[in-house]
């Protein structure tokens, strides 16, 4: 795999840690600024709405640049938002900072992705994208929990300024082992636009808001379900997110892995599982042990779906990929901001901590069905496009040697 790859992770990993590191301080900023548990969760479902926004807009506005020179903006901004939230007087300021961090996560994977997959041959298209996202799951086993035990031990302000040196990071990383390729030939917003005529991007991305949302739904409050309901203390959260970045790293790799020898029944697979473990965790987030063990499921099942669902709008949109491969991260982050909304509405209901779970398996259960209708589809697709290719010429008509002006051969018998 090429070293640029390597650039690309290092990015990610600075984006993963400020979309994760949230969840592991959420108290914290919560009891500093005088807001309540779902009052701060609008920390989680605002970036989510950030990249939800920022990724069409700034990937449309990147087709007048080359590639290499937009991740560079993208992680300047990351940069800025995160020193503001670091900084922020008040609550709406770092809201504001939040959001400003966020424009650049969804048109840096977006890009990324293209460029990850660009670099390497079409059968190892979704490992190089899972290699790039590993820099994501790296950041919830390394940057998240060292995060939030910095947030703990010194304040979560402290944290947020290593964030935006992380971003420092990232920034020379791309500028130093991301080839320059120029801007694309022929690129243009309408011709972007125009992969979003396929219907199955569309499905491909529904079934990223609602899949990868219904992990979002429970790791969310995942802070006060642990401490409240489980019977951990806050410091020991720090080591509970390891087991979660250590299952998306594992479920990255086999996602990747998988998804470029079998893509829909990897798929559905994990879709299936992810609903079943989101419905157990409501039993077994009052156990310690089974707490932790299906937390680390959690990771490894939601984070197996990215790397497939983003080859799939990939081949889907492969034209022109970059606006859809950006859009469909930004499904993402909106099944993150649905999420987060839903389990802050379900806990302030009153009905308790472990209810955001219920959520998170109905929005999985309903990715599945989607799932399901998409593989349908394909196979009807594939199976019009054997009959097209086999079926034999209309009566009368010149067989396909004949109409290029040769004489076709009889096969022999």
């Amino acid at each position: 795999m090429p070293l640029a790859l390597l650039a690309l992770a290092i990015g990610a990993f600075g984006i993963g840690t400020t979309e994760f590191v949230i969840m592991g301080v959420l108290p914290q900023v919560a009891g500093d600024f005088g807001v309540t548990i779902p009052t701060a969760g609008r920390l989680v479902s605002g970036y989510a709405l950030g990249v939800v926004f920022g990724a069409p807009l700034l990937t449309a506005l990147g087709t007048k640049v080359s590639r290499k020179k937009m991740l560079m903006f993208l992680m300047t901004l990351f940069v800025i938002g995160n020193a503001l939230s670091a900084l922020a007087p008040n609550f709406g300021v770092m809201l504001i900072g939040r959001i400003v961090a966020s424009l650049a996560h969804g048109a840096f994977f977006g890009i990324g992705s293209v460029v990850a997959a660009g670099l390497v041959a079409p059968r190892k298209k979704a490992s190089a994208i899972s290699l790039m996202f590993m820099g994501l799951t790296v950041a919830n086993i390394v940057g998240v929990p060292g995060g939030t035990y910095i947030g703990h031990a010194a304040g979560w302000r402290v944290t947020f300024i290593l964030v935006a040196a992380l971003g420092v990071i990232g920034f020379l990383g791309v500028a130093k082992l991301v080839p320059d390729t120029g801007r694309p030939d022929s690129v243009s917003v309408r011709t972007e636009f125009a992969a979003f005529r396929n219907a199955q991007v569309w499905l491909a991305m529904a079934m990223t808001v609602l899949g990868y949302g219904g992990v979002f739904a429970a790791i969310t409050y995942i802070t006060p379900m642990m401490t409240e309901v489980a019977g951990y203390t806050e410091a020991t959260v720090t080591w509970l997110l390891v087991l979660f970045g250590i299952g998306m790293f594992l479920g990255n790799l086999l996602g990747g892995t998988f998804a470029d020898r079998r893509l829909i029944p990897m798929l559905l697979t994990t879709l299936a599982a992810l609903t079943a473990t989101l419905l157990l965790f409501t039993v077994t987030a009052h156990s310690k042990v089974l707490a932790a063990v299906t937390l680390s499921l959690i990771g490894a099942l939601g984070f197996a779906t990215v790397p497939p669902l983003q080859k799939w709008v990939l081949d889907h949109a492969s034209a022109a990929p970059t606006l859809a491969s950006a859009a469909n991260i930004g499904a993402f982050n909106l099944g993150n901001a649905l999420a987060a909304w839903l389990g802050g509405v379900v806990i302030a209901a009153g009905l308790g901590y472990t209810s955001p779970n219920w959520v998170g398996a109905a929005l999985s259960g309903t990715a599945l069905l989607l799932a399901l209708v998409a593989a349908r589809l394909h196979r009807r697709a594939r199976t019009a496009e054997h009959v097209a290719f086999t079926a034999p010429p209309p009566t009368g008509a010149p067989a396909p040697d004949q109409a290029k002006g040769r004489t076709a051969v009889p096969a022999e018998p």
